[in-house]
């Protein structure tokens, strides 16, 4: 069970004006389970979207990089997303784009547009053809089924190893407008975006600008899907995009503006809940860590230290455990690559709890507080650094024996 992250209810997951959403069952790994999902975008939306910068990258990633390039020369919109679950299309070559663009063009002569104006995802194996046959079967229940209210068995519809479908919703007032924005995301394993997650989509129903939406879907994933990780994996298949639907009253036509700001604070509020979750049902996961670490010289060098703690199997297996054994994140920050750190400043705390002073253990810290602590599922680490104004948070979990039985069984 995903730590402290109850079900979504599906009465409370908002439609968004301007997209439509179905699915089908198409038995591309498993029967009986959504696999296959269809996002059908209103012409006057704008779509942006940041990958996965793994060189491997699937051949879905590569066609929906070139369809939005194309997208933007041609003037013709996006229509339609097209995602499948159970095979990543990854490792796959020539063959791969093949079978992917073969998915795109059944998709558009359903719709009524051209294969370009498709951008397909997909996430599951790894190294193994896509089964288009199979999506291409599924298309017209999923076209059949579009419906503004379904993002809860869109999240559904994106799982793999998840133990849970992760999606939300919020509604803010900007401006005087009301803007509705409704988001689903996946990931439970290789998880540690070098952009955003394994799959992350959010639309909303204001009206922005090509331009300004691939501001804003940078911004938003470097302070929410680029703050996670669970293993340290970066997938062949990481993509998050946004779609600004155009169907609401806001329009915003430059970063430059009160309401963008606004926009893009409800926006990442929305996309940090959405990254979280991942964390938070990472493979096996008991604990959601949250690793701060403060008054650095600089964002990357406090992220550097913050990923470093982050990745290390030992700090994560003796969070499972309990055990206070964190002499580990003094060597996880120690061997993080900030080569001029003086560690003889550097402070340590979990919680409310002062465990390392100036480079060394706190003379007043006692090891059944740090295991109080490391009882909890939420915990805090908070470093600090002595070097200057700069900060950086990143979120992870523990590691546990069930991430290795997961990863173990995981094609079976």
């Amino acid at each position: 069970m995903a730590v402290n992250s109850p079900l979504p209810v599906a009465s409370a997951l908002k439609p968004v004006a301007g997209i439509e959403i179905g699915f089908a069952e198409a038995g591309i790994k498993k029967p009986n389970r959504k696999d296959v999902l269809v996002m059908k975008v209103a012409p006057t939306a704008t779509v942006s979207g940041v990958f996965t910068l793994n060189r491997f990258c699937a051949a879905p990633v590569q066609i929906a990089k070139a369809h939005l390039a194309a997208a933007k020369e041609s003037g013709k919109p996006i229509a339609a997303l097209l995602i499948n679950t159970g095979n990543a299309n990854a490792g796959t070559g020539e063959l791969g784009l093949s079978l992917a663009n073969e998915t795109c063009a059944a998709l558009a002569a359903q719709l009524g547009c051209d294969a370009s104006q498709i951008l397909p995802f997909s996430t599951g194996v790894i190294l193994e053809p896509l089964p288009a046959a199979k999506v291409i079967a599924g298309l017209p229940q999923a076209v059949a089924g579009l419906k503004a209210d379904n993002w809860y068995n869109a999240a559904e519809a994106i799982m793999t190893t998840d133990t849970q479908p992760k999606a939300g919703s919020r509604t803010v007032t900007i401006g005087g407008h009301t803007v509705t924005m409704s988001g689903i995301s996946k990931g439970a394993g290789m998880i540690k975006p070098n952009m955003a997650t394994m799959l992350g989509y959010l639309a909303f129903d204001a009206k922005v600008a090509q331009p300004v939406l691939d501001v804003l879907v940078k911004q938003v994933a470097d302070k929410s899907f680029n703050c996670i990780t669970i293993d340290g994996d970066t997938s062949t298949n990481d993509s998050f995009m946004l779609i600004a639907t155009g169907a609401g009253s806001l329009e915003i036509t430059s970063v430059d503006t009160p309401e963008y700001a606004q926009l893009a604070a409800a926006v990442t509020e929305l996309s940090l809940f959405l990254a979280q979750a991942i964390v938070r049902d990472g493979e096996g996961a008991t604990k959601f860590i949250t690793i701060t670490v403060e008054d650095g010289a600089s964002v990357e060098e406090c992220r550097k230290i913050a990923y470093s703690i982050g990745h290390s199997p030992l700090v994560k297996t003796a969070f499972f455990a309990s055990d206070p054994n964190l002499g580990r994140i003094l060597a996880a920050i120690g061997y993080a690559g900030v080569d001029d750190l003086d560690v003889s400043k550097l402070n340590l705390y979990l919680d409310d709890v002062w465990v390392a002073k100036n480079g060394g253990r706190n003379p007043d810290y006692k090891e059944e507080d740090g295991q109080r602590v490391m009882k909890q599922s939420e915990i805090l680490v908070r470093v600090k650094l002595a070097r200057g104004a700069a900060a950086a948070t990143v979120y992870t979990c523990d590691l546990s024996h069930d991430y290795v039985s997961i990863n173990a069984d995981y094609r079976s």
